[in-house]
């Protein structure tokens, strides 16, 4: 939310608002589908498990691959936020310290409870409702009709462009689908309320400060922002309140960067119990390997471009994770399986309508992480 609706903005001008209901039904799909695997494997560490132990051993690493790609890209971008919204002089330095201090915490054995994430959430969405009312309190300025960046007519592809973006902002829900080892699971009748009503709850909040964005800086301006919640503050004559905003900004990326971290610690794990991630990597703190490849993406891309490639990674992984749902037995399921069926296109479409660049890094990424993880498994067999 602190990043995503620029690149959005740039693909599809003001069409990034119903590309996010695009992005809430494939979400909704892909939570429903975790939710499922989720009751018939309840010890298994996540996506890569449910894969491997459905579809196979290769599968399952090129979605572990796609799913660590994926956290590093989202990670970088929420580091890169917090630098731009914070210490928006020293953007880089910034993202850095908090990866490595959150990185360094995680390692030390510092875990983020449910009461603090609640306590976060109200603290982020009270900010971001000020942030909305500032906007739409005070008449915009004039903007700029046209810019190079902003496609007039974006048509099928600026829209699914610009859903694939915005799909990380939903991607949360496996904290209820498919909680951690020690977490309480919830049951199906209760998850047939939470899922649908966390991803709505969601959607409109990202609807209404998109649109409070959008009436304040206007399409090419709002494409342009590296920092769209701090510039639209300043055009609504609100620059009294970003010290405010600022806190907001710290607190979302500090929450988000820990169950993004949480959630590429996960699937590091299931690497390890299978013997899949190579004894030299193992040895290190799970917690430093999962932030490690962020802090690269923070310095070769910027934050943009780090979304896109996160957004892409996760597009790939939820469609391996639909795939494997959908061979579940029908005992397992709480849901049709045309919801995974569904699920699985949708990620695909969202996955292949990235950003070129992103798209092409990603496909790199993946190829030589399950080549990397393939060649590992090769040398301890020999060994």
């Amino acid at each position: 939310m602190l990043t995503g609706f620029a690149p959005a903005a740039a693909v599809a001008g003001p069409w990034f608002l119903p590309a996010l209901l695009l992005a809430a039904v494939t979400a909704l799909c892909c939570a429903f589908s975790t939710a499922d695997q989720h009751r018939a494997y309840p010890d298994a560490p996540g996506g890569y498990a449910y894969t491997r132990n459905q579809l196979g051993p290769w599968p399952a690493r090129i979605t572990a691959c796609a799913h660590l790609v994926g956290r590093a890209g989202v990670a970088a971008a929420l580091a890169g936020a917090f630098g731009a919204h914070v210490v928006p002089e020293h953007r880089v330095v910034a993202a850095l310290g908090l990866l490595a201090a959150i990185a360094a915490l995680r390692a030390a054995g510092v875990r983020w409870s449910a009461r603090m994430s609640a306590a976060s959430a109200v603290v982020v969405v009270g900010v971001l409702l000020l942030v909305v009312l500032v906007c739409f309190s005070v008449s915009p300025p004039g903007n700029p009709v046209g810019s190079p960046a902003v496609s007039a007519t974006p048509g099928f592809d600026g829209v699914m462009g610009a859903a694939s973006v915005l799909f990380v902002a939903f991607v949360g829900f496996e904290r209820i689908t498919a909680p951690h080892r020690g977490e309480t699971a919830f049951d199906p009748r209760a998850l047939r309320v939470a899922v649908p009503v966390v991803v709505v709850t969601v959607l409109v909040l990202m609807v209404v400060v998109g649109a409070a964005l959008l009436r304040q800086l206007g399409p090419a301006r709002l494409a342009l922002s590296p920092a769209p919640l701090r510039d639209a503050l300043v055009a609504a004559d609100g620059r009294s309140l970003l010290p405010v905003l600022g806190v907001g900004a710290a607190v979302a990326a500090v929450t988000a960067l820990h169950a993004v971290l949480a959630s590429g610690r996960r699937t590091l794990v299931g690497l390890t119990e299978t013997g899949d991630l190579p004894a030299v990597r193992a040895a290190w703190p799970l917690d430093v390997l999962a932030a490690a490849p962020a802090a690269l993406v923070v310095v070769a891309l910027p934050p943009s471009t780090a979304l896109a490639v996160g957004a892409c990674g996760t597009a790939f992984y939820y469609g391996f994770t639909n795939a494997s749902a959908r061979v579940l037995l029908q005992e397992d399921r709480t849901w049709p399986m045309r919801t995974a069926c569904l699920g699985l296109g949708l990620s695909v479409l969202l996955a292949m309508s990235a950003p070129t660049a992103a798209l092409v890094v990603t496909l790199v990424a993946l190829a030589l992480g399950t080549g990397l993880l393939a060649l590992g498994r090769v040398r301890q067999a020999a060994g």
